[in-house]
């Protein structure tokens, strides 16, 4: 490499927007300035991450609740206020003692007032009517540092708008938190309202991490077919053997044959995924015409019921009945029934890895069968901080809106941040682990919009 041409020459002549940046990000156990570590307060859990401190509220179930209509009916439902912010759990019809267990994360930077209000409501057609609430104040609300154990809720009297008691309690908790508490992930986050509808909308907003299912590969040998006569008599039928499992489908070769046995030998490959609900279709076909097959018997077999292997022993072959694409077979009724019968040799592959990602950036190389697996050699931790400069990608109240998420792919395991709302440099603050087996992969990150928040979602 010349020094014209030196890494650092090269990342000078990028356009401003695509060259490194350096950033001086708060991280759980220190500050990172001017490529230096500076120590800071003892490092937790979310030690990549710049800490996020929370206002969490968890409303848990009410009990004795009032009769509010002339039925002596309440349908109530828990609203959560606190400056701005507002948050509603579901609604339960003709409940007087209803639990939710459902919790709200305000972040403590957008605390706009002294306490927070959790009231319960009965829903009504026009307006709904206030049972009663409870008001806490937030300089005496404790703080949670994990791994202490969750915040216990009890029992609160309900209030009116003056102070005095009325009948019904609710149970809560109330207390500070960070990104490392267990109700994070499963919390309705200040950042994620108005635009999210308790009810539906939660689902599509909060944080999740998927378990991808195993891949196999689907080893088929269709070897022959015995007693196999078509419909037309009169000429010499052409037939082939097509399998199918799901949208994959493949077919031997046609061949001509004036005894009903006809034999290929030909091999294929397939894709499955665990727990293999799918199933392997054979059908026996005549080639009537170009491009045009007649169904002659088919039989469906299960890819639950099919040997593994790991190895490169030998698979038994097995003869299958075939049955007449019809909704009753007479023959197949007879007692002394005589049926089409088609032999192939079919087992799941556990010794090889299915690529189902590009060669230059696959993050798992390990074979389908776990037995197979080696021991990790080590854990990948990431810390998805920030993402900056986002483009709008919807309008929303005539202007430009970016409902943004992050994910995260690493092997089977798929991680996807909340969704930030409304927010063109959103902060994630989220971290995540792997367990690495080979150093010869990759990990994929993502930015993404959230299309199920439109404009609609906001009132």
């Amino acid at each position: 490499m010349t020094p014209e041409t030196t890494p650092a020459r090269m990342f000078s002549e990028q356009p401003a927007e695509f060259q490194l940046k350096e950033t001086s990000p708060s991280l759980g156990g220190e500050k990172i300035v001017g490529g230096r570590r500076i120590k800071g307060e003892k490092a937790g859990a979310f030690d990549l991450v710049e800490k996020m401190e929370y206002l969490f509220v968890r409303v848990v179930k009410a009990r004795e609740l009032p009769a509010k209509d002339i039925t002596g009916g309440l349908d109530p439902y828990v609203e959560v206020r606190h400056g701005n912010f507002k948050g509603t759990t579901k609604h339960f019809e003709k409940n007087h003692n209803p639990e939710w267990n459902h919790v709200f994360a305000i972040a403590k930077d957008r605390l706009q007032a002294t306490s927070v209000e959790v009231m319960l409501k009965d829903k009504v057609l026009v307006t709904d009517d206030l049972v009663g609430l409870v008001r806490f104040d937030l300089n005496e609300v404790p703080t949670r540092v994990p791994p202490d154990s969750p915040l216990a809720p009890e029992w609160y009297r309900l209030e009116d708008k003056k102070g005095d008691k009325v009948k019904g309690e609710l149970m809560l908790a109330v207390w500070y938190g960070t990104q490392a508490d267990e109700a994070f992930a499963y919390a309705t986050h200040s950042d994620a309202t108005p635009a999210v509808d308790a009810q539906i909308l939660n689902s599509y907003v909060r944080a999740k991490v998927y378990h991808a299912p195993r891949l196999w590969y689907v080893r088929v040998n269709i070897i022959e077919a015995h007693d196999i006569f078509a419909s037309d008599k009169s000429r010499i039928p052409e037939v082939l053997c097509r399998a199918r499992i799901g949208s994959q489908m493949m077919k031997t070769k046609a061949i001509q044959s004036r005894m009903p046995i006809f034999r290929w030998n030909e091999e294929f490959m397939f894709v499955a995924a665990e727990p293999f609900e799918e199933q392997l279709v054979l059908s026996v076909e005549d080639r009537i015409g170009p491009s045009k097959e007649e169904v002659i018997a088919h039989v469906h077999i299960p890819l639950t019921s099919v040997d593994k292997r790991v190895d490169d022993r030998n698979i038994r072959p097995k003869w299958f009945n075939l049955k007449k694409p019809v909704v009753v077979d007479l023959d197949q009724l007879k007692e002394d029934k005589f049926s089409s019968k088609v032999h192939v040799r079919i087992c799941l592959d556990g010794g090889y890895h299915v690529l189902d990602e590009s060669t230059q950036y696959s993050s798992d190389l390990r074979p389908s069968a776990k037995p197979l697996w080696k021991p990790p050699i080590g854990v990948l931790e990431l810390g998805i901080l920030t993402a900056d400069g986002l483009h709008p990608t919807k309008t929303r109240e005539g202007k430009g809106a970016c409902d943004s998420y992050c994910v995260a792919k690493y092997g089977h395991k798929w991680v996807r941040t909340r969704t930030v709302v409304d927010n063109l440099s959103p902060r994630f603050n989220e971290q995540y682990t792997w367990d690495v087996y080979d150093h010869a992969t990759v990990l994929t990150v993502g930015v993404f919009d959230n299309c199920q928040l439109g404009e609609k979602s906001f009132s």
